[in-house]
């Protein structure tokens, strides 16, 4: 895997800033969209600017390349699963929440209609 998902000499580093920095990041900021009721759209261009902050990251924490359309698209593609991920879950609660009488909890990250 190594050379194909990331460029460090060991998984971790890519694990912490990737996963668990920008994948935190990612979560709040499909929560914040989700919160302020914008669209999905939104969230998606909020999330390309943070895979180029996950980028710098990288090359600036452990002399990684800064612009490399392979590993950007890398992490940018999960940052992007996680984000929307934050934003459906939030989405959820938003519904079944505000609008207990309409809708009512169908799994994780869906609503239905009331019976």
């Amino acid at each position: 895997m190594h050379g194909i998902l990331y460029e460090e000499a060991n998984i971790w580093q890519f694990f912490f800033v990737t996963l668990v920095l920008g994948g935190g990041a990612a979560w709040m900021t499909g929560r914040a969209c989700a919160q302020t009721w914008r669209p999905v759209s939104s969230l998606i261009a909020f999330l390309l600017m943070l895979g180029i902050a996950v980028r710098f990251i990288h090359h600036a924490l452990f002399d990684g390349t800064m612009f490399t359309a392979q590993y950007y698209i890398v992490d940018t593609i999960i940052l992007l699963v996680i984000g929307y991920l934050g934003y459906r879950y939030t989405r959820m609660n938003q519904m079944v929440t505000q609008y207990h009488w309409l809708y009512e909890r169908d799994s994780f990250l869906s609503w239905k209609e009331k019976g």
